[in-house]
């Protein structure tokens, strides 16, 4: 995960909370979450210790995601976007040996611990939206958005502020709702402002 600094940030309407997926209860979590009409899930554990990546993998990506769902149902969140990754079920179509599950999946086993989270929020009974980007960049986009269909990309990258984008939108788009939406850039077409969800 990358954390960018910021000079400032507009919290006009905004409540600031701290919320620790790991150190919290559900409970806990269910009093932050409380009057929240719609979550980003945005999780990811912090490669470090090579050691210690599957613990955490295991405790951020898979258990505390999970709990955030249990969480966000008990304070009545309507709506929930999860932030995956693009082969996360890679190993349910045949992309357990394709370069980037194995690459991917060397820091903590991380896609079979998203797909546990994933399947739990598909069956928590709340409206969601999946989005499984490409490899994140830290750059302004290159190309256009490209939003496919669950379980179809195997390669590319992002823009962080698409991803971004893609998230607000889901959180109202009834396109989105209960959907999986794998997202990268496609290099050959230049980038367009974007306008909402195409698909």
């Amino acid at each position: 995960a990358m954390v960018q600094k910021v000079g400032s940030i507009d919290t006009e309407g905004v409540s600031l909370q701290r919320l620790d997926v790991v150190a919290d209860s559900v409970s806990d979590m269910t009093e932050v979450l409380k009057g929240a009409d719609s979550l980003v899930i945005a999780t990811g554990f912090v490669p470090g210790n090579p050691l210690k990546m599957n613990k955490a993998a295991h405790e951020v990506d898979n258990i505390g995601t999970c709990k955030l769902v249990d969480a966000a149902k008990a304070a009545g969140v309507k709506k929930v976007v999860m932030i995956s990754s693009i082969l996360t079920n890679g190993r349910n179509w045949g992309q357990e040996k394709s370069p980037g599950f194995v690459i991917t999946n060397a820091f903590g086993n991380v896609l079979d611990e998203k797909i546990i989270a994933e399947n739990y929020l598909r069956a928590s009974g709340l409206d969601y939206t999946i989005v499984r980007p490409g490899g994140l960049k830290a750059t302004a986009p290159a190309g256009a958005l490209k939003i496919s269909g669950e379980d179809t990309l195997n390669s590319g990258e992002i823009s962080r502020d698409l991803v971004a984008d893609v998230c607000v939108a889901s959180l109202t788009d009834a396109k989105a709702s209960n959907k999986v939406l794998e997202i990268i850039e496609d290099d050959g077409v230049p980038p367009k402002v974007f306008n909402g969800l195409v698909m």
